[in-house]
């Protein structure tokens, strides 16, 4: 047939003809061109010999075998001129037969053009869009089964070659390495060896071969030919550019590459003017240039990504509809620069839009909302017009529509609309006329809502689909599945399943799927075509519908070459959370990905829409919780700050709506505790937390220390009645369960804690929520879980997760059965099929990735399952479906998890997962739940070990949340120790707990740390049963009777002396309320190491001034006693249960009224009062004799005016008059507890008694003048005169009436010296006793003190001539009493301090007697004890003579009247001791001041506050020591035998001695011999059945323990010497000298331990970022789940192994964190160094730094940097030359002191921070650190804190932190204020710095690690 030609101007009719017509148009350029060149000629389309002719070049067609495979509809109606140039290129290279490489930018342009050709030259195309997943055999030839027997199927490149098509290999870039060289042989020698055993060979060799052999010949050979029309084309993008693997170059070397950059500006231009014809020129031309502009080199060395230019079409027609509309805000969508560029980007997309003068987002308008949407009409199917306001005007448009019905525009229940919900709708339905979309938008904000509701407007239904890490191409596309007969065949996924069916797909988290694998679905979205691997073809409908004509094939035909439609309204809507910015890893919106979408950012409510939202879904929520919520979440969410931005991601609208919904639901809860759970704000760090805390009080969220004590005292237990179970005050039905064996049921002791968050979790229960538990390892959790699902009575399924879980594995479980593939339901499908409760444990050892699949089943109830099953959520979607599980409505999760970060270094499942459950923290039991916990578990176990295990855990709980220590101690351990006490009573605890403990022993600084918290709770880990060190014991000398005192009977009534009384009401004056402040009392017990009289001790916080005058305690039960402590200068006063863990202070400085001249030294005693009086203390001031009355629970005090004349203030004493002639008022409180007391002036002749129960005073007047009053009795007093020191017996009536003002007798007492026979008397002076007894020895006492049975009222005294005395029958005998006294050798006022001491304060008291006698009596214990001062101690009788006695603050001496010994124990100097050492010498001898506790102990108070317990007497010390050897453990030194007792079934005949061996050989067993050992019958050690044991003298030789155990001396000597030789080597090595060596310790020292722990931490680090992955396609290694039928069919490379994953290719390199230390050199840290240490401190910071990350430099780049006077910018360390040993160190060091010593003064603390935090970002790094350390010294210098605010957060990519140190006043205090949360600390105590800096890289390197 003649070929026709055809003319550009006529034309035959028929699609063919006018494409041809086109062509025509194009190649020849133009109507013009071809009038230039006459005609240029192409042959028409149906002979065999036709020719296309582009410019200068032909080809001639051949006719399609395959013609369904030839590409349709890619010509268009115009080709731009540079199109054509490439086609042309390509025609040459195709001619020439070689393979061609597209290369260029990322888009559809190369794709298309490699098309056009194909189309244009009628070639049938193979196309594969190459994946990270695709393997050898997606390319060559894959297996399947049919009918048993496996044979091979060609893939594309083989069936390409064969059939002489062209391969079309797009995304080169994409495949893994070695995938591609498969094809080097094919492409350079067109040959290839197959699997099968084919071999392809090239076609001129192959029709070599058939001249010689016969076609058989070569096919029984399987030689295939290769056909010569066989071409490659590959698409791929240039890789250093963008990311990807770069070419092989054998590979690349068997390609053509051509350019195919983005369309010249003018035809782009020209194409865009077509489309958009209601559009000005002049804007179309802006909006081109600034999109060519972004994709200039320029533009990508700022590092912005490509312009989408392909995608400029797609918005050209929304403003073509749209034309009033601002195109700033389409380029938005197109380029959403605002969510992937920093700060540096965002302006220069900025300036650009200026710049072309796009910014017209204020004249033009944004679409409002839709206004109505309705079917289209006439033969539309599929459409729908979409009515749309922008501005005042409406504008309709057809949009794609759904299948379903269109939903009328009706408000629905679970989706309000705001404002900008309308208008984001409406933008969406623009891009849905045009393209597929992108949501973009953080947590919980409400993307998939928004997805749901548009789809719903227009009838779509919607394919969700989750997608995951790890997900592949194919489940992707398709997967493979084995069919009833055993074939395999494959199963399309979801998204093409929507995709024929026309439905709306939502991907979900495509930020988490590797960009690879989204390279598959690139043809799908931009051309709507997809090849799947069983080679169907997906075609767009128009090109189907050509196909379908063109061919005249019918829609089954069709299918039979499986060739489908896609449905034209099938759309795409991608959810992602935005990228975070600077991250090298999670950047996943780059240039390939902005061609795919139009994205819309969906931001999260305003603060009115989202109150809106609340109010409508839940009506009943109080408001005013609503309002404080909102401004907290707002304002975490409008910071800047990284820490307030994490917190705002947890309090998503989803978490709000959960929190309103409980609120609701329970209105008294407090919001505190809502916001709290929800953020578990309980294991943030420590920065975040404190951000988190300052929020919450700014926004008046608080707790009340009261809500806390109310939920404390709620009744938390739980019953069930009658199918009700309540627990606290929630109830609900119990389940009726068919499955019985599926309820858990669990050993638990219930205790108020775990009851709560029981409590908690059933009223989350209750409102439909699935549950979350985050906790340390061994709270509890499981058991919780446990107890609450067997309460419930609720079957549950149990799945724990581990590191290697995979989706599959979640899911279904395959396995191979008769070559058939199964799958088993995992617990998760039997959970949701059954209503189970469904358990997850350790769900953060999964990779997030994997637990992400959870967030489709809770939130939207569907999943689908990789048998191809789905789980729907609503009934209403299951009519008609086959394979859906409806989820059962019982069906709940509960997920476990430990809590997230350091040790546990699991994944963050709570940060990626945590806002679709409902958070529960579950801690370590509250001291007294575990303690009630502990009971149930060692009801045995005595309850003080219980309480010391309790609250030594606790404080290494509370050390692990510091961060001190690593492991967090957990209540597990806790009750393993307990159940191996009450099951090993005889054990000792210290041994015990070493069970826990001995994971810590190779660790030395964390050994010492925890012995030091064991210890201080009295566990004596380490010590051993001989570390007795109780005082020595001293001979105490005998007794003497000294003779009579006798009551002088009054002859006459004259001598009877009466004393008057007379009684007033007291004036009281108040009250005042003072402000009571608590303060923590660090309580250490004393026995740990070594066990001593001490018990316990801890210290005051006093002032350096404060001196303490007085020490009383309560005599209430031992447990109750409250200590009172009162200080003078000034005056306050201390008290605290003896028992508790807190001690309170009252402050009384303005109270006493000061007497001005004299210099007053104000003297005050302290009297506690008892029942009913309870808590209240009198004191009393001696000088001005002031009383006040202080109620020490409500902090009221009163001041009580005893008589009118004590009104006056004391007469003013001239100056030079002299101090010590004042006399003072004295108070009697011996009976304080029975609420009365008596108050006397020293040389005065009153007595008042204060009656405070009554309110009354009663005066006695006396006729001597007053030394001393004892109450040795309530109705007997013994009152000593002055100067005669004569004493006086007064007797009165028990209670004195009010009525009668009886009288009172008084009595002189005389003394009667014994008789010495010869007539001697002896003559004593009269001496004045120093403490009297108020009750008497018990007869038992009374007789071992005196040596003879003896029982009769009696009082025990001492003073200064005798340790003790006896009077026998005073004071109730009127008769003479016998005195027995044990003498001293010397009086103790005569001697003074031995000047050998010259510290010893005691010793610079002029005259007078000290005000405190410090004598005790204890009775109970029948002992005296006083404190004398050291120079009244024989020091030489208790320590050897070569000892030199420790330093003292004074001695107990201990007279002990029953074993008739001293014993002088030392008591500890104090820390600090008070400049004013005169004052201090008239308060007491001695240092300390004593008073009694209980029956039994005492307590000590020293000058620096130190308070000590101690116990004396023997019985209870013998208790004591008895109970401390238990907590030890007995270790005897007795050797442990092993013996097995053997049941050996032989009788025991009657027992006999058995022959006795003449050789005495050891005998085992039998029964012949006598002295064997085992046998039986026989006389022997260890048998059975034996008259008696009998031992034939094999003598057994014991070592102690001790010896065994001990290190030869020479062993250790040779250890040190070692040591100290390596140390002096290094030491010469860096050249440094000793003393050098012993400076650098000191700061080195100081925080090893911080520099331990931080180095722990960051090697944790690298493990982590070391983590091995999965490698997938390997040969060897562990089945792959999903490669299972792989495996069937015979495949190799089936099996997945963990090895070190590549980095992703093109992603950027790791960089290393940068941190740069600015410390404060000024001259104010030299000059307040001596204050506080700052300067030091500073320098312990240097030191840590530069020690912690001493060979991390990879990892982190560290520079330190000085500020003073002197500049801001002084280098101390460089990045580069970072210090490499102690000596460089120590230089460095030093270079800090001698600075701030010879700096000018001045402050640069602001520009020194500015200038490193700009310095700090010119390197790049991952992240940028700056740690500002200053002393708060910035007002001096005129600094406001506001701008140091400011200058902390100029940039938000660097973390700044600024560290106070030392500070005048509350400077640093108000400072903290200003500043951001959690970016300032104060470290008052300097040692706090490095623990400081530790939580600052904890706590913000975690985050990003």
């Amino acid at each position: 047939m003649p070929s026709r030609v055809l003319c550009l101007g006529g034309g035959a009719g028929g699609p063919a003809a006018r494409r041809v017509r086109l062509l025509l148009r194009q190649v020849v350029g133009g109507g013009a061109a071809a009038a230039r060149c006459g005609r240029s000629e192409v042959r028409a389309l149906h002979s065999s010999g036709d020719t296309v002719t582009i410019g200068d070049v032909s080809f001639k067609l051949k006719t399609p075998k395959n013609p369904e495979l030839v590409p349709q509809n890619y010509m268009t109606e115009s080709l731009a001129q540079s199109v054509v140039h490439h086609l042309r290129w390509i025609m040459q290279k195709d001619l020439l037969g070689q393979d061609i490489f597209l290369i260029g930018p990322p888009g559809p342009l190369r794709r298309s053009i490699a098309m056009q050709y194909l189309e244009l030259t009628k070639r049938e195309v193979e196309y594969i869009a190459l994946s990270r997943d695709t393997t050898e055999t997606d390319l060559k030839q894959r297996r399947e089964i049919r009918d048993g027997s496996a044979f091979y199927l060609d893939q594309c490149a083989v069936r390409a070659a064969t059939e002489g098509r062209i391969l079309v290999l797009e995304g080169l870039e994409k495949a893994e390495r070695n995938v591609l060289p498969v094809l080097n042989n094919l492409l350079e020698n067109r040959e290839m060896q197959l699997e099968d055993g084919r071999f392809l060979m090239s076609a001129d060799r192959y029709d070599k071969l058939l001249q010689e052999h016969t076609k058989s010949e070569l096919d029984a050979w399987k030689i295939v030919r290769v056909s010569e029309d066989f071409r490659v084309i590959a698409l791929g993008l240039p890789v250093p550019k963008y990311s990807g693997n770069p070419l092989d170059p054998p590979l690349r070397s068997r390609f053509q590459a051509r350019d195919v950059y983005h369309l010249p500006f003018k035809d782009h231009l020209q194409l865009l003017y077509s489309i958009g014809s209601n559009i000005s020129t002049e804007r179309i031309s802006q909006l081109l240039s600034f999109a060519t502009t972004l994709c200039s080199q320029e533009s990508s060395t700022l590092g912005l990504p490509d312009f989408p230019l392909d995608s400029l079409s797609a918005t050209v027609q929304i403003l073509d509809t749209f034309p009033m509309m601002s195109v700033q805000h389409v380029i938005d969508r197109l380029y959403p620069y605002n969510l992937f560029l920093g700060k540096e980007g965002r302006t220069a997309v900025k300036d650009l839009l200026k710049r072309f003068e796009l910014q017209d987002s204020e004249k033009h308008l944004f679409p409002r909302k839709i206004t109505e949407v309705e079917r289209a009409h006439g033969n539309k199917r599929f459409k729908a017009d979409v009515t749309v306001q922008i501005g005042e005007k409406e504008v309709t448009f057809q949009v794609p529509a759904g299948t379903g019905m269109l939903k009328n525009h009706s408000r629905s229940d679970t989706f309000i609309r705001t404002s900008s919900h309308n208008q984001l709708l409406a933008e969406m339905m623009q891009s849905h006329m045009v393209k597929d979309m992108c949501l973009i938008g953080g947590k919980g904000c409400g993307k998939t809502v928004i997805a749901k509701e548009f789809a719903d407007i227009l009838g779509y239904s919607i394919e969700p689909i989750m997608l995951y890490q790890d997900m592949t191409a194919r489940d992707l596309l398709q997967q493979r599945y084995t069919l009833p007969n055993g074939d395999t065949a494959w199963r399309p996924s979801p998204l093409v399943t929507a995709a024929l069916e026309g439905k709306l797909v939502l991907l979900d988290g495509i930020h988490r799927i590797n960009p690879g694998t989204l390279a598959v679905l690139q043809r799908l979205i931009h051309d709507r075509e997809l090849t799947l691997y069983d080679g169907t073809r997906l075609l767009r409908e128009d090109r189907y519908q050509n196909l379908k004509e063109e061919l005249q094939l019918s829609d089954e035909k069709l299918q039979e070459r499986s060739i489908f439609p896609i449905h034209p309204s099938f759309r795409i809507v991608v959810l992602a959370e935005p990228p975070v910015i600077g991250s090298s890893t999670q950047q996943w919106l780059g240039p390939e990905f902005l061609t795919l979408f139009l994205f819309h950012n969906v931001r999260s409510l305003s603060k009115s829409e989202e109150i809106e939202v609340i109010k409508q879904m839940i009506p009943n929520v109080p408001s005013v919780a609503v309002e404080k919520l909102l401004s907290v979440t707002h304002k975490l969410r409008e910071t800047n700050d990284t820490t307030a931005q994490s917190l705002a991601s947890f309090l998503s609208t989803r978490q709000l709506l959960r929190i309103c919904r409980r609120l609701s639901q329970y209105p008294d809860e407090s919001l505190y505790d809502a916001v709290n759970k929800a953020c578990l704000s309980r294991f943030l760090p420590n920065l975040a937390r404190s951000a988190l805390h300052k929020n919450l009080q700014d926004s008046g969220i608080e707790t009340s220390p009261d809500d806390t004590k109310k939920l404390e005292e709620k009744d938390y237990t739980c019953e069930i009645n009658n199918g009700i179970l309540k627990i606290g005050s929630v109830t609900m039905p119990i389940y009726n369960s068919a499955e019985k064996m599926k309820v858990p049921d669990v050993l638990f002791y219930e205790n108020a804690q775990h009851m709560m968050v029981m409590e908690d979790m059933l009223k989350d229960f209750l409102l439909g929520e699935h549950l979350l538990l985050v906790g340390n390892q061994g709270v509890g959790k499981n058991k919780v879980v446990d107890r609450f699902l067997h309460l419930l009575n609720r079957p549950r399924e149990y799945l724990q997760l581990h590191r290697d879980t995979t989706v599959q594995s979640l899911t279904l479980q395959p396995s191979v059965k008769d070559g058939l593939i199964i799958y088993e339901d995992s617990p998760l499908v039997k959970a949701v099929k059954f209503g189970h409760i469904l358990v997850i444990d350790e769900a953060d050892k999964a990779p997030t990735n994997v637990t992400c699949i959870l967030k489709t089943l809770v939130e939207s109830g569907e999943m689908v399952l990789s048998d191809g099953r789905r789980i729907v959520a609503n009934h209403a979607h299951v009519e008609g479906r086959e394979n859906v599980i409806v989820i059962h409505p019982d069906f709940r999760m509960i997920v476990l998890a430990n809590r997230p970060g350091f040790p546990f270094l699991g994944n963050d499942f709570f940060g990626t997962l945590g806002d679709i459950f409902s958070c529960h923290a579950v801690d370590n039991p509250k001291p007294q739940s575990e303690l009630s916990m502990l009971k149930q578990y060692g009801p045995d176990v005595p309850e003080p070990i219980l309480q010391k295990l309790v609250a030594a855990f606790g404080e290494l709980r509370s050390l692990a949340d510091q961060g001190i220590i690593n492991y967090p101690y957990s209540t597990r351990e806790v009750v393993n120790i307990v159940k191996h006490l009450q099951k090993f009573p005889s054990e000792g605890l210290a041994n015990v707990v070493r069970n826990v403990f001995d994971f810590d022993s190779y660790n030395n600084e964390m050994r010492e740390i925890l012995y030091k918290t064991l210890h201080k709770y009295g566990i004596p880990i380490g010590a051993k049963p001989t570390n007795v060190q109780l005082a020595k014991e001293l001979p105490l000398p005998e007794h003497k009777f000294m003779g009579y005192w006798k009551v002088d009977r009054p002859g006459n009534a004259q001598q009877k002396m009466l004393c008057p009384s007379e009684t007033q009401k007291i004036d009281v004056k108040g009250p005042v309320y003072l402000n009571i402040q608590g303060f923590p009392l660090e309580r250490h017990e004393a026995r740990s190491i070594s066990f001593t009289e001490e018990l316990a001790y801890w210290t005051l916080p006093l002032d350096e001034v404060n001196l303490i005058c007085d020490v009383t305690v309560t005599q209430e039960e031992e447990h109750e006693n409250i200590l009172y402590v009162t200080t003078c200068n000034p005056v306050s006063l201390y008290f605290m249960n003896i028992s508790s863990k807190s001690g309170y202070f009252v402050d009384l400085y303005d109270l006493f009224p000061r007497t001005v001249g004299s210099v007053w030294q104000p003297f005050v005693t302290a009297a506690p009062l008892g029942n009913p009086l309870k808590g209240q203390v009198v004191l009393h001031e001696e000088e001005s004799n002031v009383v006040l009355l202080l109620d020490t629970s409500s902090g009221a005090l009163r001041r009580l005016l005893l008589s009118p004349d004590a009104q006056d203030s004391p007469k003013r004493t001239s100056w030079w008059s002299n101090k010590e002639e004042m006399s003072n008022y004295k108070m009697c409180r011996e009976f304080s507890h029975k609420n009365w007391l008596v108050f006397y002036k020293e040389t005065g002749n009153h007595l008042i008694v204060l009656d405070v129960l009554e309110g009354q005073t009663h005066t006695i007047s006396l006729p001597i003048s007053l030394k001393s009053v004892f109450l040795v009795a309530e109705d007997r007093w013994l009152l000593v005169e002055n100067k005669t020191n004569k004493k006086f017996l007064l007797t009165k009536r028990a209670h004195m009436e009010a009525q009668d003002s009886e009288v009172c007798q008084l009595h002189a007492l005389s003394e009667e010296p014994a008789d010495m026979g010869f007539g001697l008397t002896t003559v004593s002076e009269l001496c004045v006793p120093h403490a009297v007894s108020t009750d008497q020895l018990s007869s038992e006492n009374l007789s071992a003190a005196v040596g003879q049975k003896i029982s009769s009222p009696n009082r025990i005294f001492s003073d200064e001539h005798n340790y003790a005395t006896i009077v026998i029958g005073f004071p109730d005998l009127l008769s003479p009493s016998e005195v027995y006294s044990w003498k001293r050798n010397s009086s103790l006022s005569h001697k003074r301090a031995s000047p050998s001491d010259p510290f010893y304060y005691g010793a610079q008291r002029k005259t007078g007697a000290a005000k405190q006698t410090n004598c005790v009596t204890l009775l109970a214990s029948n002992q005296i004890v006083r404190i004398l001062a050291p120079g009244d101690v024989p020091l030489k009788d208790i320590y050897p003579k070569d000892v030199t006695p420790p330093p003292a603050a004074g001695y107990l001496e201990v007279t002990d009247l029953n074993s008739k010994k001293i014993k002088y124990i030392t008591i500890p100097r104090s820390q600090s001791l008070s400049p004013y050492t005169s004052w201090l010498s008239q308060i007491s001898d001695a240092d300390a001041l004593l008073a009694p506790l209980g029956k039994v102990g005492l307590v000590t108070v020293d000058m620096g506050g130190g308070v000590r317990l101690w116990e004396t007497g023997l019985e209870s010390l013998q208790r004591s020591l008895q109970d401390w050897r238990n907590m030890i453990g007995q270790e005897d030194g007795r050797p442990v035998q092993i013996t097995i007792e053997r049941e050996s079934g032989l009788d025991v005949s009657s027992p006999k001695h058995g022959k006795v061996d003449p050789d005495n050989m050891p005998h085992v067993g039998g029964n012949t011999w006598a002295g064997g050992t085992g046998g039986r019958d026989t006389a022997g050690l260890g048998g059975k059945g034996g008259p008696y044991r009998l031992d034939a003298g094999h003598r057994v030789y014991q070592v102690s323990q001790a010896e065994k155990d001990a290190v030869p001396e020479e062993v250790k000597r040779a250890a040190r010497e070692m040591g100290e030789k390596a140390f002096k080597q290094r030491l010469k090595e860096i050249q440094m000298s000793e003393y050098d060596a012993s400076t650098y310790e000191r700061f080195s020292g100081a925080v090893r331990r911080q520099v331990q722990s931080l180095r722990i931490i960051l090697d944790n680090l690298q493990a982590k970022g070391k983590e091995r992955q999965w490698l997938r396609h390997q040969a060897v290694g562990e089945l792959d789940d999903a490669k299972i039928i792989d495996g069937l069919t015979g495949e190799k490379a089936i099996y997945k192994r963990r090895g070190e994953l590549e980095p992703q290719p093109g992603s950027p390199q790791q960089k290393p964190k940068r941190l740069r230390l600015v410390v404060d050199v000024s001259g104010s840290m030299y000059r307040f160094n001596g204050v506080d240490g700052r300067l030091e401190r500073s320098m312990e910071a240097v030191c840590m730094v530069m020690e912690a990350f001493e060979n991390y430099e990879h990892k982190f780049k560290y520079d330190i940097v000085g500020h003073s006077g002197d500049g801001f910018n002084i280098a101390l360390v460089g990045s580069d030359k970072v210090p490499k040993n102690n000596k460089q160190r120590l230089e460095i060091l030093k270079t800090m002191h001698a600075h701030a010593q010879f700096c000018m003064s001045g402050d640069h603390t602001l520009e020194g921070t500015e200038h490193a935090i700009r310095e700090i970002t010119k390197e790049e790094a991952d992240e940028y650190f700056v740690i500002v350390l200053s002393d708060a010294n910035l007002e001096r210098y005129g600094i406001q804190p506001s701008r140091f605010a400011q200058v902390l957060t100029t940039n938000t990519q660097v973390n700044a932190f600024a560290i106070f140190i030392g500070s005048l006043g509350d400077q640093a205090d108000r400072l903290q204020r200003t500043l951001p949360a959690g970016r300032s600390f104060i470290a008052m105590d300097t040692k706090e710095i490095p623990q400081i800096l530790q939580q600052i890289f904890t706590s913000t390197m975690l985050s990003s690690a």
